[in-house]
């Protein structure tokens, strides 16, 4: 779907002023309480598969099997994303950089958990502790957030609700978007907030997860 470009999706406050609507009072409950509820559901049946490929991660590389990342969430508030392990252990050891594509740093099994998106099965705890939400935007790291932010007028205003596991940025293009793309198809997102639209990304996530695009 084709996202036009207006003024007002870099408004805080025109999006913001939608939010007061009894309608989007009754989607947000019904989200928290689906998000709880699913997320535990979800990581209880695929604990053994997390069980699996932790297993198959520490014995291919040195190092823990899961993956803390400081991520910006709402409203600017900072926590730490959780992940299957997919890099080598010094995988920044010159510093934090964006992922790439064929990325030399991914190890065999990391490469078909990120393809797979397996390595963000870990992040349904983050879900049941209120950090994250199953669908919104993609938290960024708090650095690569500030240069966004600097460079692209209103990138903050993506922080008005919780970031997801998956989005409507993520299902239609991931890594292989823009920052600036991202921002319009996170703002398109939150603007149209629905059970209807979350029920699409649902979907046109199963189809990312089976094809693989936009992984890195």
């Amino acid at each position: 779907m084709e996202v036009k470009e207006e003024k007002q999706y870099y408004s805080d406050v025109v999006i913001r002023s939608d939010f007061s609507s009894s309608k989007h009072r009754l989607y947000f409950t019904l989200k928290k309480i689906s998000d709880f509820v699913l997320a535990l559901i979800g990581l209880l049946i695929t604990l053994p598969i997390l069980l699996l490929f932790c297993l198959a991660i520490k014995i291919e590389s040195k190092g823990a099997a899961f993956y803390l990342q400081e991520r910006v969430g709402l409203n600017g508030e900072l926590f730490y994303i959780i992940k299957l392990r997919s890099m080598h252990i010094n995988a920044e050891k010159n510093g934090a950089q964006w992922a790439l594509k064929n990325d030399p740093r991914v190890t065999r099994v990391g490469s078909f958990i990120r393809k797979t998106r397996i390595d963000e099965i870990p992040q349904l705890i983050n879900v049941l502790k209120g950090e994250m939400s199953l669908i919104g935007p993609r938290p960024e790291r708090p650095m690569f957030n500030e240069q966004f932010n600097r460079e692209i007028s209103g990138f903050n205003n993506r922080l008005i609700v919780k970031p997801g596991i998956t989005g409507w940025a993520q299902v239609n293009g991931g890594y292989d978007i823009s920052p600036e793309e991202k921002l319009r198809f996170d703002i398109y997102y939150i603007r149209n907030l629905s059970i209807v639209t979350d029920l699409k990304i649902i979907f046109k996530t199963v189809k990312v997860v089976i094809t693989g695009d936009g992984a890195r």
